[in-house]
């Protein structure tokens, strides 16, 4: 895919995702989190992550078939974001804890929810790019 289709398509994924993702994080991550740090994870970590899997690595991956893309793009971005959210809010009182496995299973749940569900806008080509 030229990049120009990925710039194009980009604005219009970004918010999908968010919207997608951010009522799963709400919902999802520990009760130690506020109501305003649960809405911004639901922004910043997708803000992070999804330049690279849209932007970067399909055109790293563009020689490789879409299931090599996907396992390393769909591996990638809860992983990262799993890191960057105990960088960010971790305690070393929580390591190991019932609190950062919750967080962690939210950001987990909440990217395979907006795989899932872009995979389904593709299928049924509701983004009218590709």
């Amino acid at each position: 895919m030229p990049p120009a289709d990925l710039w194009r398509f980009f604005p219009f994924g970004y918010l999908f995702s968010i919207l997608i993702e951010t009522p799963i994080l709400l919902v999802g991550l520990s009760a130690r989190h506020s109501l305003k740090r649960r809405l911004a994870a639901g922004i910043w970590l997708t803000a992070c992550t999804y330049p690279i899997v849209v932007l970067v690595m399909p055109l790293v991956f563009a020689n490789a078939s879409r299931a090599v893309y996907l396992v390393i793009a769909e591996t990638f971005a809860p992983v990262a974001e799993c890191i960057l959210f105990w960088l960010a809010y971790g305690k070393s009182e929580e390591l190991g804890g019932r609190s950062m496995w919750q967080d962690f299973m939210a950001i987990v749940v909440a990217n395979l929810a907006s795989f899932i569900a872009g995979e389904v806008m593709s299928a049924y080509r509701w983004f009218g790019l590709f």
